[in-house]
């Protein structure tokens, strides 16, 4: 039991973080995401939780 909990819980995490992003994405994000889009959907995911943060973290 404590080794599924282990393994959901950062899962849980992931998920919250990349449901943040929405559809806010900068000008820059759009032309990357047109240039080079994402190649599957857990690099789609890696990039969403990437701006997740980066849209948290203080300046």
């Amino acid at each position: 039991m404590k080794l599924i909990r282990a393994a959901l819980m950062p899962m849980l995490l992931l998920a919250t973080l990349a449901a943040c992003t929405g559809e806010n994405r900068t000008f820059g994000e759009r032309v990357r995401d047109t240039v080079d889009p994402p190649s599957g959907p857990v690099e789609a995911t890696g990039r969403a939780v990437d701006r997740a943060v980066d849209r948290v973290r203080p300046n």
